[in-house]
């Protein structure tokens, strides 16, 4: 990747699509909603105030989180572990999918942030780290982090944990959204 492409990357204007209404971090309430049941499609589970339990975010700042790998035998989603939950399309939030999402550091409260995978390939794309195969797929097939979207994740729209990534591929993301960034790096 080159340099301007790396500047592009940090001063770009993030979009939503024409028409689209995107979940935003702003409606994510401190009481955010239970585990999601279930059916890939249908609207998420929320909170008593009515939001969803993920949202997409705008892009924090740099320094604006600190990368972190933090896994924890716990059942709060945390920096390095790969967890399930249901995640609004950006072009109708009222629809979505049951997808795993990689934990990179601990927001406030009960919240996360958090990229999405996706199993659908995207080599040599520079949107989209492959991070290989893993348990979180139980077909085997290999993923790609998805780095041009974030999400405010509460641990209550967690559905469930599929364990950590490896430590290495774990850095090597954090060394990839660090110089995109900016984010800073906890040894």
């Amino acid at each position: 990747m080159g340099v301007l492409s790396r500047v592009w990357d940090l001063l770009r204007p993030r979009q939503a699509s024409a028409g689209s209404r995107r979940t935003r971090a702003s409606d994510l309430r401190a009481n955010a909603g239970a585990p999601y049941a279930g059916r890939t499609g249908a609207a998420p589970t929320t909170g008593a105030a009515g939001t969803a339990s993920v949202v997409e975010a705008d892009l924090p700042p740099a320094r604006g989180l600190r990368l972190g790998y933090e896994p924890r035998p716990d059942e709060l989603p945390d920096p390095g572990e790969i967890v399930w939950a249901w995640v609004p399309y950006a072009e109708d939030a009222s629809r979505g999918k049951d997808r795993p999402l990689l934990v990179l550091a601990r927001a406030n409260g009960d919240r996360s942030w958090a990229m999405k995978l996706t199993s659908k390939p995207h080599d040599g794309e520079r949107d989209h780290l492959p991070l290989g195969a893993g348990d979180w797929d139980p077909q085997g097939r290999p993923s790609w982090l998805d780095v041009d979207q974030i999400y405010l994740v509460s641990s209550h729209g967690v559905r469930r944990g599929a364990g950590a990534l490896g430590r290495p591929a774990y850095d090597r993301v954090a060394r990839a959204l660090s110089q995109r960034y900016g984010w800073p790096v906890s040894r």
